[in-house]
């Protein structure tokens, strides 16, 4: 499989149960997305800000709920399987990506996997095993939170950063150097990390170091 990004934003998700699973599924996409979850029972989770929909559809039901959203995606997450092939067609004839908790082989191109993922706007970082070990993903998160908590941070930095060379003229090959050194530099990590309001002069401090003119 090929890692994708795509913008929920202004979107519909329709979750299809309410268990753990899509209680998860919810709670990612809420982040993003307007989510409606249908499902009979709800497990006692946080399901973010999903609207919650006490029902229990049949196949027709089904594509009833998917007409009414209008969904960009559908996540098919009961006990089910049944329930989720009707979740999934219905997605499919009305234009809808797919989500199935219940697959973890090889998928249509309409039907997405969502990885383990860390957001620190503007940087996200997602992590997969194909379904075979999800521990392993959840694992992986993990340490890179640990490790590179600040990530967003250090992306915005770098951005300016990159404006500000832009502007000044600075060679390109020059930029790279300039740009690789910084985002390479453990100091600039830790004051990050550390939350040091103003990290500029660890910055200014990594770049008078370099060999060479700014500009």
């Amino acid at each position: 499989m090929i890692p994708l990004l795509h913008d929920f934003t202004d979107e519909t998700v329709l979750v299809v149960g309410g268990g753990p699973v899509g209680a998860r599924k919810a709670r990612r996409f809420a982040a993003e997305a307007t989510v409606v979850v249908v499902s009979p029972e709800f497990a006692e989770r946080e399901f973010g800000d999903a609207q919650q929909v006490r029902a229990a559809p049949d196949a027709d039901g089904i594509v009833a709920w998917v007409e009414r959203t209008d969904p960009a995606l559908v996540v098919a997450a009961t006990d089910d399987s049944d329930l989720n092939d009707a979740a999934a067609a219905a997605a499919r004839e009305a234009g809808a990506l797919v989500n199935r908790a219940d697959d973890h082989g090889e998928r249509a191109v309409d039907d997405v996997a969502v990885p383990a993922t860390v957001r620190d706007d503007p940087v996200t970082l997602a992590f997969a095993t194909g379904g075979r070990a999800p521990a392993l993903s959840k694992y992986l998160r993990e340490e890179f939170e640990a490790q590179f908590g600040s990530a967003g941070a250090m992306a915005t930095l770098v951005g300016d950063l990159r404006d500000d060379l832009q502007s000044q003229g600075v060679d390109p090959e020059r930029r790279r150097e300039i740009v690789r050194t910084v985002v390479r530099n453990r100091e600039l990590w830790k004051a990050l990390d550390r939350g040091e309001p103003n990290p500029d002069q660890v910055l200014a401090d990594v770049i008078e170091d370099l060999p060479g003119e700014t500009a």
